[in-house]
C-alpha cells in the first residue's frame, strides 16, 4: 500500500467557466499533470473549492478525476465535512465511483474534542471500507488532533495515514514514535517546508504548487529517492518564492491566478473567495518567471 502513496500529489483546482465546472478543461488538466509525472490526485480539497461545489458537482469531480486517471495513478478523493453523516456519505459515494482511498478533513466549526474526533473518524472507518486519510489542518479547521488520537485510530482497518498542514515539523517524528513501528504514511500539507518534513519520515507531499508546477515537484522526489539531498534542497531553495506567491492571499485564489497564466483553466473562484489583488498578481507572476515557467513577456 505504502509503494502507491509517496511523492508528489496534487491538491486539484476545480476549473470554473460560467459559474459551472469547465468539465473540458479538468479532463485536460488531470491528463497534463499525469503526463508531467504527478504521482497522485487529490480532487474536492481546500485547493478544489469543496465548501463551495453542490453535491452533485462534488461527485461529478470525483467521477471525471477517477475516469480520466484511468488507473495510471492513484486518486484520494476528497470526501470531508463537518457532519460525521455526510462524510460517510461522501466517502460511500468514493468508493462506489472507484476511487483508490478518501482524504477527510478535520471536523470544522464545530470544534469536537479529541473524544468526538476520535468518534467521527471511527464511525467513517466503521461504515465505508476504502482507505482513509486524516487531514490535519488547525489553520482552517481550528481545531488540532492529537498525537495520542492519531495514533489510536492508525490501529483501525482504514485508517492508513495522515495529510499534516499543522507546519509542526516536530509532529511527524512524534508520531512515528508513538506507532512504535506501525506502518502509516504522512504526507506533507505545506509545500515550503516539505524538505525538512521528508527528512523528518514523511512519505509526500500533497502539493497546492504542483498545480502549476508539477514537473519541478515531481522531479524534488525523484532527487530525494534517489538521496541526492544537495540536489533536492537546491531545487526547494529556487520553488520557496513560487510557494510563498501562492499564499499570499487566502488559497486556491493565487493558484487559480497562476493557472490561468499557463492556459489551464480561467482565473474564476466561487465568493465569499475573490480574484486576487494586482500586487498578489505581480508576485504570482515574477515567481513564475523566475521559474521559467512562463516568459516575461
Amino acid at each position: 500500500m505504502i509503494a502507491n502513496y509517496q511523492g508528489s500529489f496534487v491538491a486539484l483546482i476545480t476549473p470554473f467557466l460560467n459559474n459551472e465546472i469547465d468539465e473540458d478543461k479538468f479532463q485536460k488538466f488531470i491528463d497534463w499533470q499525469i503526463s508531467e509525472g504527478t504521482n497522485g490526485l487529490v480532487p474536492c480539497g481546500t485547493t478544489g473549492e469543496s465548501p463551495t461545489l453542490t453535491h452533485e458537482e462534488h461527485k461529478r469531480v470525483i467521477d471525471l478525476t477517477i475516469e480520466v486517471a484511468n488507473n495510471r495513478v492513484p486518486v484520494m478523493a476528497g470526501t470531508g465535512s463537518n457532519s460525521t453523516e455526510e462524510a460517510i456519505s461522501l466517502t460511500r459515494y468514493a468508493k462506489r465511483a472507484g476511487a483508490d482511498s478518501a482524504l477527510i478533513v478535520m471536523p470544522y466549526y464545530n470544534k469536537p474534542t479529541q473524544e468526538g474526533m476520535y468518534e467521527h473518524f471511527k464511525a467513517i472507518n466503521d461504515s465505508v471500507d476504502l482507505p482513509i486519510f486524516i487531514y490535519n489542518i488547525p489553520g482552517r479547521s481550528v481545531v488540532d488532533m492529537s498525537i495520542d488520537t492519531m495514533s489510536k485510530l492508525s490501529r483501525l482497518t482504514n485508517i492508513i495515514g495522515t495529510k499534516d498542514a499543522s507546519n509542526d515539523l516536530v509532529r511527524p517524528t512524534l508520531l512515528r514514535n508513538e506507532l512504535q513501528g506501525r506502518e502509516f504514511i504522512q504526507f506533507s500539507g505545506e509545500d515550503p517546508s516539505v524538505l525538512p518534513f521528508m527528512a523528518a519520515g514523511g512519505d509526500g507531499i500533497i502539493s497546492v504548487t504542483a498545480n502549476i508546477a508539477p514537473s519541478l515537484m515531481s522531479r524534488f522526489f525523484t532527487l530525494w529517492k534517489a538521496n541526492k539531498i544537495n540536489e533536492a534542497r537546491s531545487l526547494q531553495e529556487s520553488l520557496m518564492g513560487l510557494h510563498s506567491s501562492l499564499f499570499v492571499e487566502t488559497s486556491p485564489a493565487p493558484v487559480k491566478y497562476a493557472a490561468s497564466l499557463l492556459g489551464l483553466c480561467e482565473e474564476n473562484i466561487r465568493l465569499p473567495l475573490v480574484k486576487v489583488s494586482e500586487s498578489t498578481r505581480n508576485l504570482v507572476k515574477s515567481a513564475m518567471i523566475n521559474l521559467q515557467l512562463i516568459s516575461k513577456n
